[in-house]
């Protein structure tokens, strides 16, 4: 009975922990959306410096993760398009990985290591040091006053990162496409355009923005539930990373296989 009972708990808690980010979620998307017309204004200052944290502070990294990736998937297309006298087909192979799954994918592993360890670890020392309590205190609702900002601003950044990461990515398929493949830089950015539908960018977007959700509603929600002392402030920035990157591949694998069996085969 001890471990039909353990994988009980662990079911029960899973999904109570589910729970808790889409009541969490729930709120913030209500806050963003809702709230402003019913008397609830956006902080508009916060939201912008939340921005500026989440979306241009990461470009420099995001740009050379994603243009190294791309130098990654040509070589590894070309060592298999070679063999079949299909080496001009790298720049399609490329272009379609990376915006519709590696863009997007990659986009969401380096916010989360900037940007959801900083939400849980922000909140999480606010609450060890009750100024959650004191926000309460002055009949501020926490998620309006914390959350909202931080939801907002991944919300609008994550495509615009992402959007980026695809170039940066393409762009690096084209080293190795100039120097080995036959292409001028020009052809080549021609044959990625010429490869891709607007499904396929559409497709890569949507993911972004859902990832951008479950980044900050997982941050936030293990920043509310640290407990009392500095170690679990470390434990809650650990949490929201592995969670945040389990849940990030879960949610990128149900929208792929919606987008494959709806006809978008991505």
């Amino acid at each position: 009975m001890g471990f039909t009972d353990s994988i009980g708990r662990n079911t029960i808690s899973a999904f109570a922990y589910i729970g808790g980010l889409a009541r969490l979620g729930g709120q913030a998307a209500y806050c963003t959306f809702v709230g402003p017309f019913r008397g609830q204004p956006l902080r508009i200052e916060r939201a912008i410096h939340q921005a500026m944290a989440v979306g241009v502070e990461a470009l420099p990294i995001i740009s050379l993760i994603t243009f190294f990736v791309g130098v990654i998937l040509a070589l590894q297309g070309a060592y298999e398009l070679r063999r079949f006298g299909a080496l001009q087909l790298v720049a399609d192979a490329v272009a379609i990985s990376m915006t519709r799954e590696l863009g997007p994918l990659m986009t969401a592993i380096v916010v989360i290591g900037r940007s959801g360890s900083a939400f849980a670890a922000e909140i999480g020392t606010m609450k060890v040091t009750e100024e959650i309590d004191a926000l309460e205190t002055m009949a501020l609702n926490p998620v309006h006053f914390l959350v909202t900002p931080k939801f907002l601003a991944m919300v609008v950044m994550m495509p615009c990162l992402t959007t980026w990461a695809d170039f940066m990515g393409v762009l690096g398929g084209s080293v190795f496409g100039v120097t080995s493949a036959g292409f001028t830089l020009t052809s080549y950015l021609h044959a990625s355009v010429d490869a891709l539908y607007m499904r396929d960018i559409v497709t890569g977007l949507i993911k972004s923005v859902m990832f951008g959700m479950v980044i900050t509603a997982v941050g936030c929600h293990e920043g509310f539930s640290t407990g009392a002392g500095a170690e679990e402030v470390g434990r809650s920035t650990t949490a929201a990373v592995v969670m945040s990157i389990f849940l990030v591949v879960c949610v990128d694998l149900v929208f792929t296989a919606l987008f494959y069996f709806t006809g978008g085969n991505a």
